[in-house]
C-alpha cells in the first residue's frame, strides 16, 4: 500500500498555523487555584497558618485565592456602550458575584381599599455608598443596590429638634410634587434626640472582625484597621474594647480593655492577617458572648460586624444567620454591619444581619466614608435613642384617591403589625435623621394602575365625620425606649394645603431630588416627567449649608449617571461639546479604586488571567501575519513534495 503524506503535512500545516494564532490570543499560561494559593502563600508559616489572631511577623500576600465556588450573581452592573472606565468592561467578565436582592417597586394604593400604610424606619445609608462607588467605576449599579430612602437618608436635614420626653421630632411638608403636576408630594422627618460626646453613655463595643483570605485587598482589612484606628481616637476612658476575628475558626485577639490604652488595642488590630475561610457564624457566637460578660447598664452594648459578607463555611445560609442574630439581639447588645470591599460583596446578607441585629448598615468604600460613619456621626452609631420605630400614615379617601410610599420596599409591615409590640423594627439613633416621601393622587382623579373590577359582593363603607374636615392624613408613629419592652404612640395629623414646589424649603427640594435620582437609576415605572437635568436643576438651587460637601458630592455622581445613562453623542472634529460640565468616573475625586476581586473556583480549575480589550491590530501583527504566512509555504511545499513523489511511483495497477 503506498503511503500518503498529505495528511501528515495538513495535520502538521494546521497544528503550526492554530499554535500560532492561540500564542497571539492567549500568551499567559494557566494557573490553578490550589497553585495560586501555594504561590500566594509560600512564606507563610505552617504553625500559625489557623491562629489568624496571633501576631504577624510579616506583610500578609497580596492576594490569597479562596477554594470555594463562586456564589452566582443575583444583579450584575450595567455596562454602558460608551462607558469612559476600563474597571466597567471587567466587570461583566465573570469577576463580580456580589449580590444584591431583588426590588419590587410599591405601587399607587386606593386610599378607600387601603387607607393605612404602614412601614418600618430605616437609618441605614450603604445603598448610597455602593452606588457612588458603581459610578466611580464607570458602571451603572443594579437595580437592586438602589434603595431610594437610603440615599435620601444619607443627607442629614435642619429638621426641628425634639422637644419633651419625646426622643425624636415629626416634621411633614406638603408640595406639589414636580415631576407630575397632578399630584402632591409629602415628605415625613425624624429628627432624633442629639447626644454630645460628654454625653455619651459609656461603651462596651466587640469588634467582630472578617480575616479571611478574602479580605486581603487593600479597601478590605487594611481599610478595617484604618477605620477602626479613627473610631479608637474618638472612644474615653470609659469606653472598653474586644476584639474578636474569624476566618476557619474564630478567636479573641483582645479581652474587653479600656479604650485609653490605645497602644495595646492598636496593637492588636495591627496583628491581623487576612488568610483562611470564612466562618461568620462561629465569630458571632463568640462575640455575642464576650458582649454579654461584658454588658454595662444603661450603656451602649455593641457589636461592630466588619466583613464582605462572603461566608463560606459554618453556618453559611442566610436564614439561619439572620435567626442566629435575631435570637442573640434580645440580650440588649445591638449590631452594627460595615461592609468592605467589592467583587464577591454580600449585601443582602448583611442588610439582614443589621435588620434583625437592632442595629444600622453603611458602606464603606473610602476613608472619608469611614470617617463620617465612626467619626462625625459617632453618637448616632453607637447610641440608639429609640428602638422599633413604626410608621403608619391613616389617608382620608374624602381628600386622597390613592398614593404611594416611595422606597421602603422591603420595610413594609402589615396594618396589624403596627400595634404588635412583638413586631421588631427599625431604631434610630442619636442625632439620625429618617426622611420619607409619598406621591399623593388627590381624590377625583385617577389612580395610576387602577383599573379594577369592584367587587360584586361589597361596597365601600360610608366614611366618618373626620373625613369632612381638611385633614389629609395622619401620621401616626409607634416606638420603644433603647430598653423598653413596650412601645409608645405619638399621632400628627397634617392639614390638606396647597403649595408650589418651588415654594418648598431647601431640605424638601433637595431630599426629593435625591430620590428623583434613584427612580432614575432604577428606571421606575412611575417617573413622569423626571430627567437627570431637573435633579441637577433642583439640587444645584437647594443645596443649602453643606459644610462637609456631602450636597456637593451628589451632584457630581448625578452628572456622572447622567452620562452613563445619555452617553454624549460623538462630536465632529473642530466642533465644541454642548455639554461642558460632563463628569466621568475617573474625576468624580481622587480616592483610587481597587480592582474587582477574582472569581473564586474549585481547587483543580484552570482559571485564566484577567483580559483585556484585544484588537485586531493586537492579534495579527505584522510578526505573526509573516509567521502564518511562512508556515502557509512550508505546508505548500510539503503538498508540491508529495505530488512530486506520487508521479514517480509505478502504477500499482501494472502488476499482476
Amino acid at each position: 500500500m503506498k503511503p500518503s503524506w498529505r495528511p501528515i503535512a495538513v495535520c502538521a500545516m494546521a497544528t503550526l498555523v492554530a499554535g500560532g494564532c492561540a500564542e497571539s490570543f492567549d500568551a499567559k499560561p494557566k494557573r490553578t487555584a490550589t497553585a495560586m494559593v501555594k504561590e500566594a502563600g509560600a512564606k507563610e508559616d505552617p504553625a500559625t497558618a489557623l491562629n489568624v489572631w496571633q501576631p504577624a511577623h510579616e506583610s500578609p500576600p497580596a492576594a490569597v485565592a479562596r477554594e470555594q465556588v463562586a456564589t452566582p450573581v443575583m444583579q450584575e452592573p450595567v455596562v454602558p456602550a460608551g462607558s469612559p472606565s476600563g474597571v466597567g468592561a471587567a466587570a461583566n467578565r465573570g469577576f463580580n458575584t456580589e449580590t444584591f436582592d431583588a426590588i419590587v417597586e410599591n405601587p399607587f394604593l386606593s386610599a378607600r381599599q387601603n387607607p393605612l400604610s404602614t412601614f418600618s424606619i430605616d437609618v441605614d445609608t450603604a445603598s448610597y455608598a455602593l452606588v457612588r462607588r458603581f459610578l466611580k467605576q464607570g458602571l451603572l449599579p443594579p437595580s437592586g443596590a438602589v434603595r431610594i430612602e437610603e440615599l435620601v437618608n444619607y443627607f442629614p436635614y435642619h429638621y426641628a429638634k425634639p422637644s419633651g420626653d419625646i426622643p425624636f421630632s415629626v416634621n411633614v411638608e406638603l408640595a406639589d410634587c414636580h415631576w407630575n403636576a397632578n399630584h402632591r408630594l409629602a415628605r415625613i422627618g425624624l429628627k432624633g434626640r442629639d447626644v454630645h460626646q460628654k454625653e455619651r453613655p459609656a461603651s462596651n463595643l466587640v469588634f467582630l472582625l472578617d480575616v479571611s483570605g478574602s479580605m486581603s485587598d487593600e479597601n478590605k482589612l487594611p481599610l478595617v484597621k484604618t477605620s477602626l484606628k479613627m473610631l479608637l481616637e474618638r472612644l474615653g476612658e470609659n469606653d472598653r474594647v474586644a476584639i474578636v476575628v474569624y476566618a476557619g475558626e474564630s478567636g479573641l485577639v483582645l479581652p474587653s480593655t479600656r479604650a485609653i490604652n490605645r497602644s495595646t488595642i492598636v496593637a492588636a488590630i495591627d496583628s491581623l492577617v487576612a488568610r483562611g475561610s470564612t466562618n461568620a457564624g462561629e465569630g458571632i457566637q463568640l462575640a455575642y458572648k464576650v458582649a454579654a460578660e461584658n454588658f454595662i447598664t444603661g450603656g451602649a452594648n455593641r457589636i461592630i460586624l466588619c466583613t464582605d459578607g462572603d461566608f463560606n463555611v459554618g453556618v453559611t445560609d442566610q436564614g439561619e444567620l439572620v435567626r442566629m442574630i435575631e435570637e442573640k439581639a434580645r440580650g440588649g447588645v445591638f449590631l452594627t454591619v460595615l461592609g468592605f470591599g467589592m467583587g464577591n460583596y454580600k449585601d443582602s446578607t448583611m442588610e439582614k444581619l443589621a435588620d434583625k441585629g437592632n442595629g444600622n448598615y453603611a458602606y464603606i468604600d473610602t476613608v472619608s466614608e469611614a470617617k463620617k460613619v465612626l467619626v462625625d456621626q459617632l453618637s448616632g452609631t453607637l447610641v440608639t435613642i429609640a428602638k422599633d420605630v413604626k410608621i403608619q400614615l391613616d389617608f382620608n379617601p374624602a381628600r386622597a384617591a390613592g398614593y404611594r410610599l416611595i422606597g421602603y420596599e422591603n420595610r413594609l409591615l402589615r396594618s396589624e403589625d403596627f400595634k404588635n409590640d412583638a413586631k421588631d423594627a427599625g431604631e434610630i439613633g442619636a442625632g439620625h435623621t429618617v426622611t420619607a416621601f409619598y406621591e399623593i393622587v388627590p381624590a377625583g382623579q385617577a389612580i395610576p394602575g387602577s383599573d379594577v373590577d369592584p367587587s360584586r359582593y361589597q361596597t365601600h363603607a360610608g366614611l366618618t365625620d373626620a373625613a369632612d374636615g381638611p385633614e389629609l392624613f395622619t401620621v401616626r408613629l409607634r416606638y420603644k425606649e433603647p430598653d423598653g419592652k413596650t412601645s409608645k404612640p405619638l399621632e400628627v395629623p397634617v392639614v390638606d394645603t396647597r403649595k408650589p414646589f418651588d415654594s418648598a424649603s431647601d431640605d424638601y427640594r433637595f431630599a426629593a431630588s435625591v430620590a428623583e435620582f434613584g427612580m432614575l437609576l432604577r428606571d421606575s415605572q412611575y417617573r413622569g416627567d423626571m430627567s437627570f437635568k431637573a435633579v441637577l436643576e433642583i439640587a444645584s438651587a437647594s443645596i443649602g449649608p453643606d459644610n462637609r460637601g456631602y450636597r456637593a458630592e451628589f451632584l457630581q455622581l448625578a452628572k456622572a449617571a447622567r452620562n452613563l445613562k445619555q452617553p454624549p453623542r460623538k462630536e465632529v472634529a473642530g466642533t465644541a461639546s454642548a455639554d461642558s460640565d460632563r463628569v466621568y468616573a475617573h474625576e468624580l475625586n481622587d480616592q483610587p479604586t481597587t480592582r474587582p476581586e477574582p472569581i473564586r473556583r474549585h481547587p483543580g480549575e484552570t482559571i485564566s488571567e484577567p483580559f483585556e480589550e484585544t484588537k485586531v491590530s493586537q492579534v495579527f501583527s505584522g510578526e505573526h501575519l509573516l509567521r502564518i504566512l511562512v508556515l502557509c509555504l512550508l505546508g505548500w511545499l510539503l503538498l508540491g513534495l508529495e505530488r512530486t513523489r506520487n508521479r514517480r511511483l509505478p502504477d500499482p495497477g501494472g502488476f499482476d
